[in-house]
C-alpha cells in the first residue's frame, strides 16, 4: 500500500461520511444506485471535461474504458476505486476496483469485459491512463480485500449479501 500521502488512499473525511456509508448498506440504495449514480457520473464527468466524477466527493473514482467481452466494442463504466501504490510521478501507480455491484446477486458487467480483455483504460482525474487489470485470488485478493474494508466498510455487508465472491481487480500502469 502507498503511503496514503497524496494518493487519496482513503475516503474523504467530511461530514456525514458515515450515513453515507449507512445509507449505501441498505437493500434500497442497492436497488435505486445502479441506475442513478453511473448516469450522474457520467453526465458530471462529460460536462467537466473529465475532471469530476459526483460519487468522487465521497470516494475516489475513475470512468473504466474496456472492450466488451461479446461486442468488443469501448464500454465506459463509472467506479469507486481504491488508489494504492504511489508512481515514481507522485500519482497512483495502481489501484483496486472492486465488483460490489451494489451489493447485487449478478456480477457487474465491466468485471467481465476486465476477465476477457485486461488491457484498458482509466480517467483519474482529467488524466487518461493505459492500464493493466489483474484479477486477485487467494492470498493476494485476502490482503487486498482486508485494505478494501478498511478503506469502505459497506463492501463486508455487499459481501454478506450475495453467495458470489465479489471480484477484485488490481490495474496497473502500463
Amino acid at each position: 500500500m502507498g503511503s496514503g500521502k497524496g494518493s487519496g488512499a482513503g475516503p474523504r473525511r467530511i461530514p456525514g461520511v458515515r450515513l453515507v456509508q449507512k445509507v449505501s448498506s441498505t437493500r434500497a440504495f442497492a436497488r435505486v444506485a445502479p441506475h442513478l449514480v453511473p448516469a450522474l457520473d457520467r453526465a458530471v464527468h462529460r460536462l467537466t471535461r473529465g475532471k469530476v466524477l459526483l460519487s468522487a466527493q465521497m470516494l475516489p473514482g475513475v470512468i473504466l474504458t474496456a472492450r466488451g467481452a461479446k461486442s468488443g466494442l469501448e464500454r465506459r463504466t463509472p467506479l469507486a476505486c481504491m488508489p494504492e501504490s504511489v508512481s515514481p510521478e507522485g500519482g497512483p501507480g495502481s489501484w483496486l476496483l472492486i465488483g460490489s455491484n451494489f451489493g447485487r446477486t449478478d456480477h457487474p458487467a465491466w468485471t467481465g469485459n476486465l476477465l476477457a480483455h485486461p488491457d484498458a483504460e482509466i480517467s483519474w482525474k482529467g488524466e487518461d491512463i493505459a492500464v493493466t487489470a489483474h484479477l486477485l485470488e487467494g492470498e493476494e485478493r485476502g490482503a487486498a480485500w482486508k485494505a478494501v474494508l478498511a478503506f469502505w466498510p459497506p463492501y463486508a455487508t455487499y459481501q454478506a449479501r450475495v453467495d458470489r465472491e465479489i471480484r477484485l481487480f488490481r490495474i496497473v500502469r502500463r
